[in-house]
């Protein structure tokens, strides 16, 4: 099975080396190496508790690792304080599994919330880029709704949105089909191609979406006890002939 080398043509956006991380008896990971290229999408896939979400948390600074080490655009963040972890984040963009907006502000004040929490920008200005976001995601007609008024594809539009809000060079997706019928799942699946092309970011998806990882993904990296099983594009997994990952990618 093809396996990266970590220096990709354009740099590594995120570099991870030797992971470990246990909670008590359990182990999550064993010393796994990740990398994302810069302008890359990387889709992490396994079934429920192989710890995707965990390795999420870990990149965040929100958990940290037992060992190894994680580099975010070319800078290490284990054991890094506070502010300067919270700089790091703002080059992050972050689309939880359940988007997550604030259930008493609306459309348009979720996706305004970073931009006034971090950048001093006037009232006009805000009011201007929230409509260019929420344009580039299909939501502009939307943003005077609250989220309970929109349906969960419309509210997994407007996450990104608001993770798209501080221009960040990094993106990060947990199940960001999860909860979807077929066919707004495959919307959000092009929504992120759409975004990779139009932004040229670097995404990390946790997904166990194997036919969405088709639509979007360069690279798969799969994940099984603690261990990365196998990696390579999604044909290069497909054409696997080891049966864990032929079982996975059947079912997935």
């Amino acid at each position: 099975m093809k396996e990266k080398n970590g220096n990709g043509k354009n740099g590594d956006a995120i570099e991870v080396t030797g992971l470990k991380k246990s909670f008590g008896p359990q182990t999550v990971f064993k010393g796994i190496d990740l990398h994302v290229d810069t302008g890359e999408s990387v889709a992490v896939l396994g079934p429920s508790g192989t710890g995707k979400s965990v390795l999420l948390k870990l990149l965040i600074g929100l958990q940290q690792p037992d060992a190894g080490s994680i580099r975010i655009g070319g800078k290490e963040i284990v054991g890094l304080g506070t502010d300067a972890m919270n700089e790091v984040r703002k080059g992050i963009g972050f689309l939880f599994q359940q988007a997550a907006l604030y259930d008493s502000l609306t459309v348009d004040e979720n996706v305004a919330f970073p931009l006034r929490r971090h950048l001093h920008l006037a009232e006009d200005e805000v009011r201007e880029r929230v409509h260019k976001l929420l344009e580039s995601v299909g939501m502009a007609d939307h943003g005077h709704k609250l989220p309970s008024e929109i349906s969960g594809g419309m509210q997994k539009r407007v996450g990104l949105a608001r993770a798209l809000a501080l221009d960040p060079s990094i993106l990060l997706f947990d199940e960001p089909t999860s909860g979807l019928d077929p066919i707004t799942a495959r919307e959000i699946d092009d929504l992120i191609v759409e975004t990779q092309k139009q932004r040229h970011v670097s995404s990390l998806v946790v997904t166990h979406d194997v036919a969405g990882a088709h639509v979007f993904a360069d690279w798969g990296v799969l994940l099984h006890e603690g261990e990365v099983a196998a990696e390579g594009t999604m044909k290069d997994l497909d054409r696997s002939s080891d049966p864990y990952v032929a079982e996975f990618l059947k079912r997935g």
